[in-house]
């Protein structure tokens, strides 16, 4: 059995990582293609090293450009890489724009696809990943879910249930496996930072940063709420953009460089609570237990509101202060963990490809 596992984002390198070492313990034969969808090379190099990803086999290169110029180049490239190296199964990950259009390229090549973190859903078609997401699953043939809900999902839409594997989330496995490992970043002993003694802030979904009074009125709000408290904000670099346009500052908000997954993961550990609108940073903050506000109107992962340490509190500005005065108050909820976020959802992804052997390899 031939596998070609695929990364194309910063998500994805650390979705990817325990996956890679869970099938090389188990003798299966892989080829590693990183896509070059983020193609940041300090940072992408960065994740690689701390997270110990090998060499990748092969690099398409395909950063920049506007969303469909970037589907079509990974799209082209990933035709010619997979056509030179034929494998049984592509593997891809997340909902990066890398995951529809490599899955996109197996499938017209009858290579059979498996979605690791498959059937998650926002319900809000305006976000590309929901797109991403949707159309993967609508050609997938193997389904690794990191929740019930998922699960459930993907039975909605016609998926067979025996296609479908309730594993875990790989975020938690290389999450729990680096935790002692964390980097204390500069920023650290420069502000003479303390454990509990600070936000941390990150912002990139157009809804929030598009438009420029929406962006200028999240950030006064949240300096206005934040009781003085140093707010750590590492920016990307679609945010810094926008930053730069409206001149927002304020003497408690220090930007930040994006930071290494052992620097950022550090400083959210030790924070007092994490604002952000991303989807993956509130699984990590549910697993370490810190208090969490999103700043969306829906989100794919509802296991991290319904049992972890998240809240979803929309895009409207105003909706700020109630959390932040609970949060000040030592009120916010404690939080559990989802089912199976234990360390161990890579394990069980091999296991489940060498029990369908078989059926990847058409026999």
């Amino acid at each position: 059995m031939k596998i070609t596992i695929i990364a194309g984002a910063r998500p994805n390198f650390i979705k990817i990582a325990p996956i890679i070492d869970a099938i090389t313990d188990k003798n299966i034969n892989y080829r590693l293609v990183h896509t070059g969808q983020h193609y940041d090379r300090n940072m992408s190099e960065s994740f690689f090293q701390q997270l110990g990803i090998p060499e990748p086999h092969a690099n398409l290169e395909c950063g920049g450009g506007t969303q469909a110029e970037q589907t079509a180049n990974i799209m082209v490239r990933f035709e010619t890489e997979l056509i030179n190296n034929p494998v049984d199964l592509v593997i891809v990950v997340g909902d990066v724009t890398s995951t529809m259009a490599c899955a996109i390229v197996a499938k017209k090549l009858n290579t059979k696809v498996a979605h690791v973190e498959a059937g998650i859903r926002s319900g809000d078609i305006t976000m590309p990943e929901e797109i991403n997401r949707i159309v993967t699953d609508s050609i997938t043939d193997l389904f690794f879910t990191t929740s019930i809900k998922a699960g459930e999902n993907l039975l909605k839409s016609g998926v067979e249930a025996h296609r479908i594997f309730f594993v875990g989330n790989t975020m938690i496995d290389t999450l729990l496996k680096n935790k002692e490992k964390f980097v204390r970043p500069a920023i650290w002993d420069q502000l003479g930072l303390t454990k509990k003694s600070y936000l941390i802030l990150t912002l990139h979904r157009p809804a929030n940063v598009d438009g420029e009074y929406q962006l200028k009125n999240l950030l006064e709000e949240i300096v206005s709420c934040s009781r003085g408290l140093p707010i750590i904000f590492p920016v990307h670099p679609r945010t810094a953009k926008k930053l730069e346009a409206i001149g927002f500052s304020s003497p408690n908000m220090h930007l930040t460089d994006p930071l290494s997954y052992l620097e950022f993961n550090y400083l959210v550990s030790n924070s007092k609570c994490v604002i952000t609108d991303s989807g993956g940073i509130t699984e990590e903050t549910t697993v370490m237990k810190v208090p969490c506000i999103t700043l969306r109107n829906s989100t794919e992962r509802p296991e991290t509101v319904e049992t972890g340490t998240n809240e979803l509190i929309g895009t409207d500005p105003r909706a700020i202060k109630p959390y932040m005065d609970i949060l000040f108050a030592e009120q916010w909820k404690k939080g559990g963990i989802p089912e199976l976020w234990d360390g161990k959802t890579a394990g069980r992804i091999a296991d489940h490809l060498l029990n369908s052997r078989d059926f990847i390899c058409g026999k």
